[in-house]
């Protein structure tokens, strides 16, 4: 592969990890992974202000993880692929198998 192509491929794939990089943006995620929802629903599910859901919305639709549709004067949010919820739930199960061999090596230290 071409080293400016793959540079390129580096670039965005960093990007898409950065919209993961905070446990909001990730409960929006979930919560999305359950239908469409507004900025509304979204604050009243996840207890949220207006203004923390619309940043990090703004966020997940820079990373193209979510989609907009206007019914309206309200926009409702959806998820742009249904993988992006099987990638967070294999990184959870990474995350628990670290978890257990902490508590491995903790028992081990006792």
């Amino acid at each position: 592969m071409d080293k400016a192509l793959r540079g390129e491929i580096d670039q965005l794939h960093a990007e898409l990890c950065q919209g993961l990089a905070d446990s909001r943006r990730i409960a929006i995620l979930y919560a999305l992974s359950e239908g469409s929802k507004n900025v509304s629903e979204l604050m009243e599910t996840l207890e949220m202000s207006r203004a923390t859901a619309t940043r990090h919305l703004k966020v997940l639709r820079e990373s193209n993880m979510v989609d907009t549709q206007r019914e309206g004067v309200s926009i409702y949010y959806s998820l742009a692929d249904e993988r992006i919820v099987k990638a967070l739930d294999l990184l959870r199960e990474v995350l628990a198998g670290i978890l257990a061999q902490r508590k491995a090596l903790a028992e081990a230290l006792e």
